[in-house]
């Protein structure tokens, strides 16, 4: 089983020191078969409920290597530091794709190992050190010196701008060997399981590619801004377009100002239609339309969600549009519904009032403008009604594949004698494509309106043998599983941070015969299969699992997400 191992640092007689150096936590995941060692930060992953998943401290800027010249007899000796200092501008090769997609590289002298974003492998270029972190650094690219390997043309104009798609100048067979590799090296490091097992490569699956790499995503929500954000080498020529109203994505790291989109590569084309008809007409004076200040909290019009979805008899494409304002007023509204509803595949407009100073797009009011309220999409032959704030796969096509992996890892006998119990069930997609061959499906939720999505899904599709509760799965009592029977099957679908500890806790004393974890966080997944097959001492855990299958699945492509099935099979 590999072990948390440190990258060999020079010799201790270099150590310039009148103590021996304190020990050193590890700072580095290093994989057997790779000259490069991977940060891997699992208590990132948004707000994470497991205790210990804070790496070890280290004061970086105490500790120091001193590099003897190459005549051993000469007394004085050149000091550098292992840890570059903040501001400090390094000369980098990107070795790989990590956490995030940042690129990974490491100084040419110390290996230590720092994290940029935007850098592909292969690519030299010069950056600045922005921050520290407990085991490597973060940096800036300043100027790139040579290109990446396995360079393409980015077919979007922004892409180099916008942080939607950040690898869309990267081959899409290298972006997804990239997931691949990521995934293993998590499954090692994180999960703990030893490259060495006999099984192990029977075990780590090839990752399943999306044969739709554009206009894939069924939603996508643009912001209006009072600030048109440019990129540094346009300030000079389009200054003033700096001042001009926005309606599109937020520039990354900015919450106030927002990139311009006419056009995004990531949705439909008629999700295209209907953005290019917004932004033909909504700067319009004569029609009294302001953009929402986050500062000031004034202006009316905050964001232009597009949903799309398919009819269920035609097959047809459906669209709903949902503007999303700071107070109600329809008049106001109107000059826009009345360009949009010309567009044929337009079936809904909605109206979500958020009167709140924050960004969300969650109205506490919503109002029919044009139209039906929902819009519908078939997977795996079932109906489903999506309403502006419903939860859905954002890549429907990629879905189908997706939850088709889940149903063959669930081994269902077919002859309906099966309980399976969901959790993080969402709308309940997963636990009703699998309901006409199970006994009965448990789902448990915390967003009640999913809930109440899941439970209309399962009477329009005239599923009878679904049961959707809602409760938080982070706060699970003893109590907890005394309202249904003991599950044959375990469906797990957490969001990042993945699975709380009392609940691991819960699965490993129920000891259902299988689990089918579906991850999007490969690094709180692996995690979690550790827990579950090795145990934890400082968690009190004893896991009783043999881990069977590790499935990637690139479900959004140019981007670093990455989905998993994992399958999880009784001791």
């Amino acid at each position: 089983m590999p072990t948390f191992s440190l990258r060999q640092l020079p010799r201790l007689n270099k150590f310039r020191s009148s103590l021996p150096p304190p020990p050193l936590p590890p700072l580095y995941l290093r994989r057997s078969s790779s000259s490069m060692a991977l940060p891997v930060d699992v208590s990132s992953a948004a707000s994470s409920s497991i205790e210990d998943s804070e790496e070890p401290k280290l004061d970086l800027d105490t500790f120091s290597t001193a590099i003897e010249e190459p005549n051993h007899r000469n007394k004085n000796r050149k000091t550098k530091s292992l840890f570059p200092k903040r501001g400090e501008t390094l000369e980098l090769v990107c070795e790989s794709l990590g956490f995030k997609g940042k690129g990974v590289c490491k100084v040419e002298e110390t290996c230590y190992v720092v994290m940029c974003d935007r850098a592909l492998p292969g690519e030299r270029f010069i950056g600045r050190v922005t921050r520290k972190k407990n085991n490597y650094s973060e940096v800036t690219k300043l100027k790139t010196l040579s290109p990446h390997r396995d360079m393409v043309e980015a077919p979007c104009e922004y892409a180099s701008h916008c942080g939607g798609c950040k690898t869309q100048s990267l081959l899409y067979e290298a972006q997804v060997r990239a997931k691949e590799e990521q995934v293993r090296d998590l499954v090692v490091h994180v999960g703990k399981f030893s490259y060495k097992d006999p099984e192990f490569d029977s075990v780590m699956k090839t990752i399943v590619p999306c044969d739709m790499q554009f206009h894939y995503r069924n939603k996508m929500e643009f912001s209006f801004g009072t600030k048109r954000w440019l990129p540094k080498e346009q300030l000079l020529e389009r200054s003033e377009d700096a001042n001009v109203y926005a309606l599109g994505l937020h520039a990354p790291g900015f919450f106030d100002k927002v990139l311009n989109v006419d056009k995004c590569f990531l949705q439909s084309e008629p999700g295209n239609k209907v953005l290019a008809a917004v932004q033909d007409c909504w700067r319009n004076p004569e029609l009294g339309l302001s953009p929402y200040d986050c500062h000031s909290h004034a202006g009316f019009l905050k964001h232009l969600m597009i949903r799309s979805g398919r009819d269920v008899e035609t097959r047809l494409p459906q669209l709903m549009v949902n503007f999303v304002t700071s107070s109600y007023k329809p008049e106001l509204l109107k000059p826009l519904v009345d360009k949009l509803t010309v567009i044929p595949e337009v079936v809904s407009i909605v109206n979500n009032v958020n009167t709140k100073v924050g960004n969300t797009s969650i109205g506490e009011e919503e109002y029919k403008l044009y139209g039906k309220a929902t819009i519908t999409e078939i997977l795996r032959g079932l109906a489903f009604e999506i309403s502006a704030n419903s939860f859905f796969q954002t890549n429907a096509h990629q879905a189908e594949i997706l939850y088709k992996l889940v149903e063959d890892c669930a081994g269902l006998k077919g002859d309906g004698s099966e309980i399976v119990l969901d959790l993080f069930c969402g709308t309940g997609t997963i636990g009703l494509t699998l309901a006409k061959k199970v006994k009965h499906v448990y789902g448990y939720e915390v967003v009640p309106e999913a809930i109440s999505d899941a439970r209309r899904n399962a009477k329009l599709n005239g599923l009878h043998n679904a049961t959707f509760i809602q409760g938080d799965l982070n706060k699970i009592s003893e109590s907890f599983g005394k309202d249904f029977p003991k599950p044959d099957i375990v469906i797990s679908d957490p969001n990042r941070p993945g699975m709380h500890t009392n609940l691991i806790k819960y699965l490993l004393k129920l000891k259902a015969p299988r689990i089918v974890y579906v991850s999007c966080n490969p690094a709180t997944c692996a995690r979690d299969l550790d827990y579950l097959c090795h145990g934890s001492v400082e968690q009190k855990l004893q896991g009783c699992y043999r881990l069977r299958s590790v499935q990637p699945v690139d479900m959004f492509p140019h981007t670093p997400h990455i989905e998993c099935v994992c399958l999880l099979e009784l001791c």
